[in-house]
């Protein structure tokens, strides 16, 4: 089997493909990455890429064929990642999100690709009252970047077909450690903050509502993508992935981090702009569908592993959210430094990575294994 992984070498990619690796070693595990993030390491023990039988250096917006040649199954993670950069880049939310996950799976079908795996997001259903939302209710995306993932998968169902299934899993969010750690996740800033800081302050009045799931949770479930036959759930599929019993309201979270982690302080920012993104998902169908695969990492096994991680890193940072854990930062610095157009393309050469490993571009006779994993 030859899986493309889109997106690999963000906060999520470290661990689907160390997941895909442990479960397939004989897989043939490709990587495609524009590379911006490649130096946002959070002290692994090997280098992520190092999982991977090629690693490929380039852009969704302009993948070429050859990428696809041989694949059996695309997990296309390549997206701008969050509300405040699809803000600040909205019409490249757009290109890259949308018009780029769709030139994929064009390609990727052409190819002769059996399935395609859609990382979507909860975050389509915006500001939802009421009862949990399930697959079955109309989504109210408020920002590009929800936007962007309602559009994806409206045309995704379009192309799904018996020799080509589609599996949208619509992502709680996510939480954890990661090879490539991010800190602008509502939880992990919690922890951060609480580690840092000795209090968490929280930007809202505390009550929109977040569903939670654990990086490690996500890598399963997309395997579960991976291995998913037409006949479980059809030839497309929009399941909400994450757990009932991880639906919280932000001033929960804050509590529980401060219970974890003595001395801390909550409070709320008073002069904060109301948060409309508020919305509680029902996560029946994927349990349904994946009993097997169901999110196994409840909110206090979340808490103790971030902490753990940041710990053992020896995080002390007070001022994190200027750095280069904060994805927004990194995309700001190298527009800055001129190595980005305002179409966050790479302007030279020079500044973009090689264009794939190993040096001579073929995948390697086996797998990439390794003794002792990355914690």
């Amino acid at each position: 089997m030859r899986i493309l992984i889109t997106g690999n070498m963000g906060y999520l990619g470290p661990v689907v493909v160390r997941r895909l690796r442990q479960s397939y070693p004989d897989a043939t595990l490709v990587g495609f990455d524009m590379g911006y993030f490649a130096g946002c390491l959070t002290a692994p023990e090997v280098f992520p890429e190092c999982r991977v039988d090629l690693q490929y250096f380039g852009d969704v917006r302009n993948l070429s064929d050859e990428v696809l040649q041989h694949v059996d199954v695309v997990v296309h993670l390549a997206a701008i990642s969050n509300d405040p950069m699809g803000s600040t880049f909205a019409d490249v939310t757009f290109e890259v999100n949308h018009r780029a996950s769709i030139h994929v799976a064009k390609l990727a079908k052409e190819a002769g690709v059996r399935s395609f795996v859609f990382a979507s997001s909860c975050s389509v259903y915006g500001n939802c009252e009421g009862e949990a939302k399930t697959e079955n209710d109309p989504v109210s995306p408020l920002t590009p970047y929800a936007k962007s993932k309602v559009m994806t998968e409206q045309d995704l169902s379009l192309m799904a077909e018996k020799t080509f299934a589609v599996t949208c899993l619509r992502f709680a969010t996510a939480c954890g450690m990661s090879d490539r750690l991010r800190l602008d996740l509502v939880l992990n800033d919690f922890i951060a903050s609480a580690l840092a800081c000795g209090s968490i302050t929280i930007l809202s009045d505390g009550t929109p509502r977040r569903p939670l799931i654990h990086v490690c949770d996500v890598a399963r479930a997309i395997e579960w993508g991976v291995l998913r036959e037409s006949s479980e759930g059809g030839e497309f599929l929009v399941v909400n992935v994450g757990s009932d019993n991880l639906n919280f309201q932000l001033k929960d979270l804050a509590d529980a981090v401060a219970k974890a982690i003595p001395h801390v302080g909550v409070s709320v920012n008073k002069h904060a702009q109301p948060d409309k993104r508020s919305y509680r998902v029902n996560f029946a169908k994927f349990a349904e569908l994946a009993p097997d695969y169901a999110p196994e990492i409840g909110l206090q096994a979340a808490i103790d592993d971030m902490k753990d991680g940041l710990t053992a890193i020896k995080f002390s940072d007070p001022n994190f959210r200027d750095s280069k854990f904060i994805r927004l930062n990194i995309m700001n610095h190298l527009k800055a430094t001129h190595c980005l157009s305002d179409n966050i393309e790479w302007i030279h050469s020079t500044h973009m990575p090689a264009p794939a490993i190993p040096g001579n571009g073929q995948p390697r006779s086996r797998p990439v294994r390794e003794e002792q994993p990355v914690t």
